[in-house]
C-alpha cells in the first residue's frame, strides 16, 4: 500500500493512504504517522478518500496513530472516508473516537 504525503505547514501532515488499509498495508501507514510525528509535525490528518477497504488491522493502525500523536501533544484526525470505511467506524463505534471529517479542510481547521 502506498501512502502520500502533504506537508502544509511545519506543523501539519496529510497523509493519503492508497488501496486496501488491512493487515498487510496497517504497518505502512503507522510508519508514515511516526515519521510525521518525529518531525515535529503535530497534526495528522489521515485522508481516507482513496481507501477502498478498512479492516480491524487497518482500524488498529489509526488508534494507534490517534494514542501516539495525543502522547506527544498532538491529534490524529481522519477525513472523506468512504462508504465502506465509514460502515467499519460505525459497526465499531469507532466513529466516536476517530470524529471523520466531511473534508481534509475541515479536518485541518477544526479545533
Amino acid at each position: 500500500m502506498e501512502v502520500r504525503r502533504e506537508l502544509p505547514s511545519p506543523t501539519t501532515a496529510v497523509l493519503t493512504p492508497v488501496g486496501r488499509l488491512t493487515m498487510t498495508a496497517a504497518g505502512g501507514l503507522t510508519t508514515a504517522v511516526e515519521q510525521a510525528l518525529a518531525t515535529g509535525r503535530t497534526l495528522v490528518v489521515v485522508d481516507l478518500a482513496e481507501t477502498t477497504f478498512l479492516d480491524s488491522s487497518g482500524l488498529g493502525a489509526l488508534v494507534g496513530g490517534l494514542r501516539r500523536a495525543r502522547e506527544v501533544g498532538g491529534d490524529l484526525r481522519i477525513a472523506r472516508a468512504g462508504d465502506q470505511v465509514h460502515a467499519v467506524l460505525l459497526l465499531t463505534t469507532m466513529d466516536r473516537v476517530l470524529r471523520p471529517y466531511e473534508t481534509v479542510d475541515d479536518a485541518l481547521a477544526a479545533g
